[in-house]
Parts: structure tokens; sequence; C-alpha cells
């Protein structure tokens, strides 16, 4: 039998709860703007950025700078790295709250 391709494995870098949440909106795209994560996640921009920072040090984001009309923006993506990291994670917690008969 061979071993599952992302196997459930808690990550504590994802795990805090606005990486966690950065990870979960990122998931069904294939990138997202920077203003549109803020707003959807409710935080402040140095907040976003932080997190940001942090999931990108540690290889699980790609984050590209663009002009467009004049204005700069920033979107980001999970990295395949990022994304098997988040699939790993929310498969440990759901092996957390399964109920044992």
């Amino acid at each position: 039998m061979s071993a599952p391709c992302n196997p459930a494995k808690f990550d504590d870098l994802i795990h805090a709860p606005v990486r966690l949440r950065i990870c979960a909106s990122l998931a069904p795209l294939q990138w997202a703007e920077f203003a549109q994560l803020r707003d959807s996640l409710g935080v402040a921009d140095s907040v976003l950025s932080k997190h940001l920072k942090q999931l990108t040090d540690a290889g699980y984001l790609d984050v590209e700078r663009f002009t467009k009309a004049g204005r700069s923006h920033i979107r980001v993506a999970l990295t395949s790295d990022g994304r098997k990291a988040y699939v790993g994670h929310v498969g440990a917690l759901r092996a957390m709250t399964q109920i044992v008969e």
C-alpha cells in the first residue's frame, strides 16, 4: 500500500489563526491581491504583511509585485510546498477531532 501524497502533519507556523485563514483563503485560488486578502480577513495592512512574510520565509507563499493602472499592487499565492503543508495541517486537525469509539 502506498503512503498518502499529503500525510497529516500539524504545522505550528500555519496554525496561528491569521496564517491559517490566509492559507484557507488562498487554497482554492491561483492567487489573490493583498487588498483582497486584507479586506476578507479584516486585518490591518501591517498585520497581514507580518504574516505573509513569515509564510514567504518558510517557502509557503510566492509574493509578486506588479503595476496596474499606474498603481503598485501585490499578489500572493500558495507554493506547492505551502499547499502540501496546508493540506497536511488540515488533515492533522481533522484527525485530532475524530471521535474514537
